[in-house]
């Protein structure tokens, strides 16, 4: 007989409650191994790849590509003993047939502890009864059910992103390709048919779901500015000599391979101010009545992608060499921008940069992240007028901005730890006297 079993939507890192599906990486019908990747979803922190812990046949794919889950809900049906079903017949003289597969299982070890109970949903047959579900063995089927109850007409990843986009209803149509798959004409067909609604502009407003990383950003970002009272201070630095360590750096055969940048000077600046300033690195924790001070520095490096704004994080940064942290720093930034920061990557900063001098911008005055109590920025490097032993030269010139919780760091510190980083990028041999 079939043993079906039903895979949950896993907790991939503490706290995470839901998470979209972006793209299903099988079909009912293919033949799946232990531990292989059967979905892409994302989740308030990133981009996840999710392996089935067990081997067999796909049933069912509950949830289509664009939905969005709670952790525990089943998005899969897999028969685990394909070899055992025996083909289902249609119900006759009013016959009931089996109607579930129940079973109980936990998600994959080290995605949560909730235990889910999982039934698989029952079909109606002939006569009104339940009637089992076929195994498919070849093809897959040329509709998927949803938890919602509807049936989604097959069509591409692309082509689902436009109808998303178009606000397009996929279950409205009916696909002109072989096997009914919805196209991309399809879609721009319907949309064109469709009246517009009231308040809309045509095609020239677009509405789209506030979820994921955008969704976790700003409610992250609301919380910090309304809850730690920000203070932000200003500084401009000539960098010339830093920037001429660089050109030294970049042809030494210790940084043969590295990407050196700007950024890996500030974030090794950084670390070194926080030895004169430790505050800056430090928690206010109002719960216990208590302010943490860490020995230890998680930075954050602020990354734009394709998804929103992450902030991943390079650990134990204060032990790190340049070259170390510029090799990090390298690393972190194509991983975010693929998409592929691990979940836990996300968690447990103690002092973030952003740099806002990538986009062409000069300054800005950012929003601390949660759990962190201070945030630099670092500015576009520019030629610039600047007054040199008394007369006027073109030198490279930056601005910092420093934002800072009130409550765990006064002013004067605040002033201190921005001016240290200043005198760091502006003569980097200062750092010898840290």
């Amino acid at each position: 007989m079939p043993d079906y079993k039903q895979f949950p939507l896993a907790d991939t890192a503490e706290g995470l409650t839901e998470a979209e599906i972006l793209g299903w990486r099988v079909q009912p019908g293919d033949e799946v191994q232990v531990n292989q990747i059967v979905v892409e979803v994302e989740t308030a922190k990133a981009a996840v790849e999710l392996p089935i812990p067990w081997a067999g046949v796909v049933t069912e794919l509950l949830v289509e590509p664009g939905q969005t889950v709670e952790v525990g809900t089943p998005i899969l049906t897999v028969d685990v003993d394909p070899q055992g079903a025996a083909p289902a017949t249609p119900a006759s003289n009013g016959a009931a047939q089996p109607a579930q597969a129940e079973e109980e299982m936990k998600p994959l070890v080290g995605y949560g502890s909730k235990t889910v109970v999982a039934k698989r949903r029952a079909r109606t047959g002939g006569g009104g009864t339940p009637a089992p579900e076929p195994v498919a063995a070849t093809a897959p089927p040329a509709e998927v059910p949803t938890p919602r109850g509807g049936y989604v007409p097959l069509a591409k990843p692309p082509v689902r992103k436009l109808a998303k986009e178009l606000g397009v209803d996929l279950r409205e149509l009916d696909g002109t390709a072989d096997g009914g798959v919805i196209t991309r004409d399809d879609v721009q067909r319907a949309a064109a048919a469709e009246p517009e609604a009231p308040g809309q502009q045509g095609s020239r407003e677009r509405r789209v779901p506030i979820k994921g990383v955008r969704k976790a950003t700003a409610q992250a970002m609301v919380a910090s500015a309304f809850t730690a009272p920000h203070v932000t201070e200003f500084l401009t630095i000539d960098v010339t000599p830093m920037m001429e360590l660089r050109q030294k750096l970049k042809v030494s055969p210790a940084f043969a391979g590295v990407k050196l940048t700007p950024l890996a000077f500030a974030a090794k600046a950084a670390c070194l101010a926080m030895r004169r300033t430790p505050d800056i690195n430090a928690l206010w924790d109002g719960d216990n009545g208590e302010i943490v001070y860490k020995d230890y520095v998680h930075l954050g490096i602020a990354a734009a992608t394709p998804r929103g704004l992450v902030v991943p994080k390079i650990r134990d940064a204060e032990s790190m060499s340049l070259v170390e942290l510029a090799g990090a720093l390298e690393a972190l930034t194509s991983t975010a921008r693929e998409g592929k920061t691990p979940p836990a990557d996300m968690l447990g900063g103690t002092f973030t940069i952003t740099n806002v001098g990538v986009f062409g911008v000069d300054t800005g005055t950012p929003i601390i992240n949660p759990g962190e109590s201070a945030i630099l920025a670092v500015g576009a490097i520019r030629d610039m007028p600047w007054v040199v032993e008394g007369e006027l030269a073109v030198r490279k010139v930056m601005q910092l901005s420093l934002s800072f919780d009130h409550r765990v760091i006064d002013g004067q510190q605040g002033s201190e730890y921005l001016a240290n980083v200043g005198a760091l990028l502006s003569d980097p041999a200062v750092a010898m006297t840290y």
